[in-house]
Formats: C-alpha cells, structure tokens, sequence
C-alpha cells in the first residue's frame, strides 16, 4: 500500500514553487488552483486601510489636505468666474436647445402619423414651420404694414389729444408739468436711439444663431445628448440622464401650453379692441400675442398704445378699451391658465413672477426672455436632485400619479 502523501511539507522545504501553484496550509485540504484576474486596487486598498492600524496624523498630512482643499476651493471659483462670463452664450445656447426641443416635438408628431424616416420629418417640420410664418406674412402682411403704420401716424396724434384733455384740469396741468419736467434732453434721446438701434441689431443677429444653431442640434440628438452624458461620473450617469428626461418632458409640456396661451391673448386682444374701434386692433394684438411667451407681459405690452388709440378716439372707447385689456387678462388668467395648466404644465405663478424678476436682475433682457424655462429647469432640478422627489417633473395635475391610499387601521 502507497504511503499517503502528507498534507504539510516537510520542514526546511518551500511551500511554493516557481512553476507550482502554492501548496496549501497544513492541515488543509488542496484546491484546484484558479487562473489568476486582474487586481482590483480599490478592494486591496480597502484591505490594506483595514489591515494597516491608521497612522497618528502629521503636519506633512495637514499641510497636503489644507493645499488640496485650497486648490479646490480656487478651482470652483474659477470655473464659477468663467460660466459668469460666458453667461451670454450659455443663454443662446440654451435658446438654441429651446428651438430644437419644438423642431422634434414637430418630428417625432409627424413621424408617429406616418412613420417617415426621421431626416425627412424634420425637413417637413422645418419646412411647414416656413411655410405657416411665410404664409402668414403674404395673407396678413398688408394688413399688418397698414395698421402699423396707422399705429405710428396716429399714436402723436392720440397723445397730443390727451394731452389737451389734461391741460382742461387743474390735476391734469399739474402733471404734466412735472412730466416735462422730468423729461430726458436731447442728447439722452439720440442716445437712447443708437442703443436700442443697437440692441435690435443684436437681437436679430442672436435670432439668426439660435435658429440655425437649434437646427444643427434637432438634427443630431442623440449625438449632442450623448456627448453630454459623456462628461458625467458614471455612477452619476444614471440619475442625470432621469433628470435630463424629465427636464425635456416640462420645457416640452410648458411650450406647448405657451403656444396655445401666445395665440389665445393674440387673437382675443386684436378682435376686442377691432370690435370697439380701436385702430391698428390687430397689430396690437400680434404684439400682444409675441410677448405673451413671457408670462403676464403680453397685455402689458398692449396698454399702452391701446389705451393712447382709444382715449384718442373719445373717453367711452378710452374705457371700452380698459375693459377690453381688462376682460382679456382675467380670462386668461381665470379660464385658459387653469386649463392649460391642468393639460400641459403647472408652474406656480408666484413662482414664475419671482423667476422673470431675478432673472431679468441677473441676465438682463434675455434673461427675462428665457426667465420660464430655466425657472423650470432649476425647479425640476430641485425636486428630482436635492428633494429626491419621483414626480420630479413639472407636469399637469391630471398627468400626476393617483395618491397613495390612506392606511387602514382595524378597529378593536
């Protein structure tokens, strides 16, 4: 009978050799010896810190965390430095983005009712998108030209016939006087001008680069959104790429429900004031209706020239067009918000004003522009990032989850 082999080595011999696998410990049954792995430094640096008792800190560990801590507090400043100067294009970019979200929105539409290749439904949305505004300016083009220039040949009239309405009052010559009194010189007005000459021209070169630059970005959105997810941890992946989804769904809902609202203030405000006689009724509307994509600031923009045309026309239309402008915003605000806001998006209205008023503090006329959306941005933001909320987008309430069920407790 073989002799067995014995499960320790004998002493004075090695227990691994160059070409074996190691022998194993005494008194140990032998295992079949694995292909070895790559070595994963987190786990045998958790290993080490565990095995290892922590060595008493020293002034060199001290001084290193201090000087890690300051380069880092200097690098944040910096890059808060460079986002603060850059905040003009971060907007145009973010007006590009705007663009591109109602490019696809347009798309994926038409491609869901017919199925297109998606290159070719946005050329049909970019095209269709001309065509409305194109047709629009050839069947109302005239119109509109005709009652602008009535807005422009009648407006000094207007105010010079209220001006002699107030001149008949003790009140009214009283303020006027200090009106003229307060009025700017010559030379601010010239150079009031050439800034808002300026401005205009700024505008429109800005217009030009959002429109084309949210066209390159409909065209490839996977590449830009994917670039972009790119640039996060990717254990943070994952959460960022929920908060950019839900961020998309809000901006989405929010435009759609800013469209139907522009055209219900555009419509209802040119056809009250047309309905009691106010001239150029329908360029105050389109007005209107444009800057209704800043909340509240449509009708505002609109009491102006419609309270100097009516009150050049007599005292009863004066009123009848307060009452109009009165009529348009309660209705909006009462009827077609709530109804919008139910379907499409719900955004609190304190929390919109507040939004336009820092806004417009910290980024100017452009920050006022584009003041709702990034309210919306920052508050979806908030919920899903720092208030872990699920419903994390700034949806409807009809499309909000039914609540939960109250606890039932069984009775004694």
């Amino acid at each position: 009978m073989a002799a067995s082999r014995p499960l320790c080595p004998p002493a004075g011999t090695s227990a691994v050799h160059r070409s074996q696998a190691p022998i194993p410990a005494c008194g140990t049954a032998r295992v079949h010896a694995r292909p070895a792995v790559m070595p994963n430094f987190s786990e045998q640096a958790d290993q080490i810190s565990h095995e290892t008792p922590p060595m008493p800190a020293t002034r060199d560990t001290f001084e290193r965390r201090t000087f890690r801590a300051t380069v880092i507090v200097l690098a944040t400043l910096a890059a808060a430095y460079v986002l603060w100067q850059l905040v003009d294009l971060l907007l145009l970019l973010f007006a590009c983005t705007l663009v591109a979200l109602i490019l696809l929105t347009i798309t994926n539409a038409i491609r869901r009712r017919t199925r297109l290749p998606f290159a070719i439904a946005l050329g049909v949305s970019v095209l269709g998108l001309l065509a409305i505004v194109g047709g629009a300016f050839t069947f109302f083009g005239t119109t509109l030209q005709g009652e602008f220039a009535e807005l422009a040949t009648r407006l000094p009239a207007a105010w010079a016939d209220v001006e002699a309405r107030l001149r008949g009052s003790t009140t009214g010559a009283a303020l006027l006087e200090r009106a003229q009194g307060l009025a700017p010189s010559g030379q601010t007005l010239v150079n009031a001008v050439t800034k808002a000459l300026a401005a205009v021209g700024g505008a429109l070169s800005g217009l030009a680069i959002v429109l084309v630059g949210g066209l390159y970005l409909a065209a490839q959105p996977t590449l830009y959104a994917g670039g972009l997810l790119r640039l996060v941890p990717t254990a943070s992946r994952g959460q960022v790429a929920e908060t950019l989804d839900a961020v998309t769904v809000s901006l989405r809902n929010w435009l759609k429900g800013q469209a139907l609202g522009m055209i219900f203030v555009g419509i209802a405000t040119g056809f009250g004031l047309w309905l009691i006689g106010v001239p150029a009724a329908w360029a105050i509307g389109l007005v209107a209706g444009m800057a209704e994509f800043v909340p509240y600031l449509g009708i505002f923009v609109a009491v102006i020239p419609a309270t100097v045309l009516g009150f050049g026309q007599g005292t009863d239309t004066g009123l009848w067009t307060i009452a109009v402008l009165i009529g348009v915003q309660q209705l909006q605000g009462n009827l077609v918000m709530p109804l919008l806001q139910n379907k499409m998006v719900d955004l609190p209205p304190a929390i919109t004003i507040f939004g336009i008023i820092a806004a417009g503090i910290l980024f100017g006329v452009a920050g006022v522009l584009l003041a709702t959306p990034l309210t919306i941005v920052v508050l979806v933001m908030v919920r899903r990032l720092y208030l872990g909320e699920e419903k994390h987008e700034v949806l409807a309430s009809g499309d909000a989850p039914p609540p939960p069920p109250p606890p039932t407790t069984s009775g004694d």
